[in-house]
């Protein structure tokens, strides 16, 4: 509680979809103690150093021997940056026929999941939802995909994952090699139902240290015929805070799941899983845009949240946040990775240690770039890599399209030869001693064995499973654990790197 003037100024909770800043208050109401007119406005002076102006509106109520007025600010306490107009949609109707019907669609596989015990039919159902979001806008349509994970509306894999296809990276088992990228639930809203869907990790994120609306909308593209998405969102994201709260709630699920399944379980079966659920959590941070020093915001993520993480990754490569990229330089990087090893290394940590450290560079680099990437990465013992971020390059087999001419990074199937090009240049540079994660246009079984050939440990995708739904998942890992027979792997640790071999 502290006091202005006259007036009495208390905090309520937080609500976590309207906080701004940790320390700032989301709702605060006043007490006038003396019969004097309200001010305008009051300052609050918040402990980060950041001013806050809050206006005063007045509600009259019977008047008593101590208080003759309650004065409460409205909900929305800080001046904000004026966002861009919201652009109405051109055909709303057609918008909330589709809307609707997906909602009965979702629901009812909701439950037909609960009952789809052992064929996966219902994998190959969700196809059929594939051309309503199509319908959608882009944002829109992500959102909803986000919603649907969260509430338990997806299909959930309860058949194992072929043995071949598991191993253990960073002392983590995990049961297959196909990962979600970061970009996709940025909030960590979705974790259990993503992971439920059959991926061997999810990566959350990025998180800003505080919330940001990112760039101006419509900042998502799609280029359908090339399997193609353009975006430029500028890490949007709801904050630390926020993912936390969220991270640790999953997390206590998880402990007490465990504690209960003690007694029933064998010691001799091989633990799969991580922090949040039945595969690896990932947690990627990013910066402010407003940021000067970059290091202090990755600093703050790994207090806030390596404690929920299986692996935290340091976001320097996104094209959509200004200065961003410049950090991959040697030096700053250098400094960077550093600092945050510091940090993470001077938290307490139990018998299993403090949460692998992997970096995210881009895939328009340059050889000195990589090489000097791959020097510090050895020399600082980084735990690993992954390859890569969106394009800023527009490659021929997307130039055609218009849209093409939109600003932002390229992911997709156009991203697929570069990304892999950079990640065989770093398996090279690295000798092999570093896991690498391949990312970039993966939407295969076959497309995740040459990254695994190439020198990738782990493949991670996000607009194929943006185009393709959950039904692309237990494809994937079938045609993985194909390609691996056929070329007489026993397992994915074999086959890395085996073009060099």
């Amino acid at each position: 509680m502290v006091t202005n003037d006259n007036y009495l100024m208390y905090q309520k909770p937080l609500n976590p979809r309207r906080q701004f800043h940790s320390s700032v208050p989301s709702f605060i109401h006043r007490l006038q103690i003396r019969d004097q007119p309200p001010p305008a406005s009051l300052k609050w002076q918040s402990p980060c150093a950041d001013s806050y102006h809050v206006h005063v509106i007045s509600l009259t109520i019977p008047s008593s021997s101590q208080f003759h007025r309650i004065h409460t600010p409205p909900p929305l306490l800080l001046h904000r940056r004026p966002s861009a107009p919201v652009q109405k949609s051109r055909n709303p109707p057609k918008r909330l026929f589709t809307g609707a019907t997906l909602g009965l669609i979702i629901a009812g596989g909701a439950y037909v999941s609960t009952v789809d015990e052992a064929t996966g039919w219902l994998f190959s159902a969700t196809k059929l939802v594939n051309p309503f979001f199509a319908l959608l806008d882009p944002e829109d349509a992500h959102r909803l995909g986000v919603a649907a994970a969260a509430r338990g509306w997806v299909p959930r894999e309860k058949r194992p994952d072929p043995s071949i296809l598991q191993l253990e990276v960073w002392g983590r088992t995990f049961s297959n090699p196909i990962g979600l990228a970061a970009g996709f639930d940025k909030n960590a809203e979705a974790v259990d139902g993503l992971l439920g869907v059959g991926f061997g990790f999810v990566e959350v994120g990025s998180v800003t240290p505080v919330p940001q609306e990112g760039n101006p909308k419509p900042r998502i593209f799609r280029l359908r015929e090339e399997g193609a998405i353009i975006n430029r969102c500028g890490f949007n994201s709801e904050g630390i805070v926020t993912v936390a709260k969220r991270l640790g709630a999953q997390h206590g699920k998880r402990k007490l799941q465990e504690t209960s399944s003690t007694s029933s379980s064998d010691d001799d079966d091989v633990k799969l899983g991580g922090k949040a659920g039945p595969g690896i959590l990932g947690v990627n941070l990013g910066k402010n845009k407003t940021t000067e020093d970059g290091a202090c915001d990755y600093v703050q993520g790994v207090h806030t949240l390596s404690q929920y993480a299986d692996y935290l990754v340091i976001n320097v490569s996104s094209p959509n946040t200004p200065g961003l990229r410049q950090l991959q330089g040697r030096k700053q990087l250098k400094d960077i990775v550093k600092k945050v090893q510091a940090a993470r290394d001077e938290m307490q940590w139990g018998e299993e240690g403090p949460p692998p450290l992997l970096v995210k560079i881009a895939p328009d680099l340059s050889k000195p770039d990589l090489e000097d990437i791959a020097a510090v990465a050895l020399a600082l013992h980084i735990d690993g890599l992954i390859i890569s971020n969106t394009t800023v390059s527009r490659p021929d087999t997307v130039r055609r399209n218009p849209i093409s001419q939109e600003a932002g990074g390229l992911s997709g199937k156009p991203l697929f030869n570069l990304s892999t090009s950079i990640l065989r240049e770093m398996y090279i540079l690295t000798r092999g001693k570093i896991p690498l994660i391949g990312c970039g246009g993966v939407s295969s079984g076959e497309d995740a064995y040459k990254k695994i050939r190439a020198g990738a440990t782990l493949v991670q995708l996000y607009t194929a499973f943006a185009y393709g739904g959950p039904a692309l998942i237990p494809q994937m890992k079938a045609e993985l654990a194909a390609c691996l027979e056929r070329d007489g792997f026993k397992s994915i640790s074999e086959a890395v790197g085996a073009d060099f071999r």
